[in-house]
């Protein structure tokens, strides 16, 4: 099986399996949350993060949009939990300077895991926003528990 293959596959099967998707009642005193839209083509994304102790303890989210939102939401589920807010921003910028590189920077799955699945994403700048809209709200989410 090819890199790409494998890369695809790992996608639709986040963007049918949705880890972490659902939110339950409002957020509490850990919690922050985060609303995101993407006006260019519909996606759009609500992410709860709970941090304690300088730990993400749980992310959850709802959304809906296209295969490649959905299954970096659930992407992001998987890798986020149980970081530590500082790790947890290193893996979004590693995430995020990937994606923004046009194809320029390789992807690391050392680091970045199942999102390196995405690395084919940078050579369309009009999915970027698609890939991404989760990740910031979850950096978003993350500073308001962490405030």
């Amino acid at each position: 099986m090819s890199l790409d293959s494998l890369y695809q596959q790992i996608i639709l099967e986040h963007a049918k399996a949705r880890h972490g998707a659902g939110l339950d009642g409002e957020p509490g005193g850990h919690e922050g949350q985060s609303h995101q839209l993407n006006p260019v083509c519909g996606d759009e994304v609500t992410v709860r993060v709970e941090v304690s102790d300088g730990v993400v303890r749980r992310i959850r989210w709802d959304g809906q949009g296209c295969s490649i939102s959905m299954a970096s939401a659930s992407v992001l589920h998987d890798m986020a939990e149980g970081l530590t807010v500082a790790e947890f921003a290193e893996l979004v910028d590693a995430f995020r300077e990937m994606l923004r590189s046009r194809g320029a920077v390789a992807a690391d799955p050392e680091v970045l895991g199942d999102a390196a699945a995405f690395e084919g994403v940078s050579r369309y700048v009009a999915r970027v926003k698609c890939a991404m809209i989760a990740w910031v709200a979850a950096e978003d989410a993350a500073r308001q528990a962490s405030a």
